[in-house]
């Protein structure tokens, strides 16, 4: 299929830098949302919305056929401090595009919405859904979450984020616990109370030191730690009560119901999951796309950040321009040509590949 990379470079930063000019802000992206859904439904194509979530799917779409999710999300974080530019003004400046939003994940929105519409031009093997989500930088439960029961069945996700166009064929998952210990109250110069705080100080040393045994290949152990203390009302009370929170990426090779499991059996405090829900993720590196995307060039790894793949039951990679460490920091920008190799990579690697071995 012959295209004008150059002319679809050009949609989609314009594109983009209206984006940019509309604060889509997580839980409050309505603007943006109907911003994209107008601008889809301009291209002649129907589309779907819950919330802020709006999806579109291929012409022609056979049930009899594979599907595959194009995916990234509207949403960014609060502007950070320390911006010297407007972070709701798109600026074009030597090759860059700088504004709130433009790494993570604009560039993906874009870039995979102009290799969607290209694609639905053509003839394929399967189907695609073209999907613009909210409410990925909070996990919320009205972003994709709320999605993908109202979708066909998908074989494959790719899932648009700042991965530099390789391919994170992996990805952690997270936990996190809320732990408490509980005393008794009385007066620090008597010999009064049961000091809650010391209560802790074993389970904080285990979270520490404990490693779990399987360790995945491309993401490496479960790591675990503990983020946040609080005990005590004034110097001179025994705490009643103590508690922390600890952190946890799980890998590939344990759900985060098996962690918290084993976790409860080797401490001593009251332990509390706030959700099991954002798991871990992988695609076989055998998967036809897998080995599709490595012979044009490109590197499989194992990603330590957390995406809506964690919410996904089916397998999916996670590739898109940007560089993950531009991500929610001030002056965040895209390369221009970090967009225009994505629709270049996004093209060679979908137009006639096949998602069934």
């Amino acid at each position: 299929m012959t295209i004008d990379i150059q002319s679809l470079v050009s949609e989609a930063t314009g594109l983009l830098k209206s984006l940019i000019a509309i604060p889509s802000l997580s839980r409050d992206e309505e603007k943006a949302a109907d911003f994209l859904q107008s601008y889809i439904e301009m291209q002649g194509m129907e589309t779907g919305r819950k919330g802020n979530n709006i999806w579109c799917l291929s012409p022609m779409f056979d049930l009899g056929k594979p599907t595959l999710l194009l995916n990234s999300h509207i949403d960014t974080v609060k502007p950070v401090n320390g911006w010297r530019k407007e972070p709701f003004t798109p600026l074009e400046e030597n090759g860059r595009l700088y504004g709130l939003g433009s790494n993570d994940a604009g560039a993906s929105v874009v870039s995979l919405l102009q290799v969607f519409l290209q694609l639905c031009r053509t003839t394929q093997a399967y189907n695609l859904i073209y999907l613009a989500s909210c409410e990925e930088e909070v996990s919320g439960k009205d972003g994709i979450e709320s999605v993908l029961p109202e979708l066909p069945p998908i074989q494959l996700a790719i899932v648009g984020e700042p991965t530099e166009m390789q391919p994170a064929i992996a990805e952690k998952g997270l936990m996190v616990l809320d732990v408490t210990a509980y005393g008794k109250s009385g007066h620090a110069a008597r010999n009064e109370g049961d000091n809650a705080i010391y209560k802790v100080l074993d389970d904080i040393a285990w979270f520490r030191d404990y490693s779990f045994p399987e360790v995945s290949p491309l993401l490496g152990p479960v790591k675990m730690s503990v983020t946040m203390v609080n005990a005590g009302t004034q110097h001179n009370v025994i705490p009643d009560r103590c508690t922390f929170v600890v952190d946890i990426r799980s890998n590939e090779c344990y759900s985060n119901q098996e962690l918290f499991d084993e976790i409860r059996k080797h401490i001593v405090c009251e332990a509390k999951a706030r959700s099991f829900r954002l798991s871990s993720s992988r695609v076989s590196p055998e998967h036809p796309l897998v080995r599709r995307v490595v012979a044009l060039g490109r590197t499989p790894f194992g990603s330590p950040t957390l995406s809506d793949q964690a919410l996904m039951s089916f397998p999916s990679l996670k590739m898109g321009p940007g560089k993950s460490s531009r991500s929610h920091t001030a002056d965040e920008f895209i390369f221009i040509k970090e967009i225009e190799e994505a629709i270049q990579l996004y093209m060679k690697l979908l137009d006639g590949a096949v998602l069934k071995a």
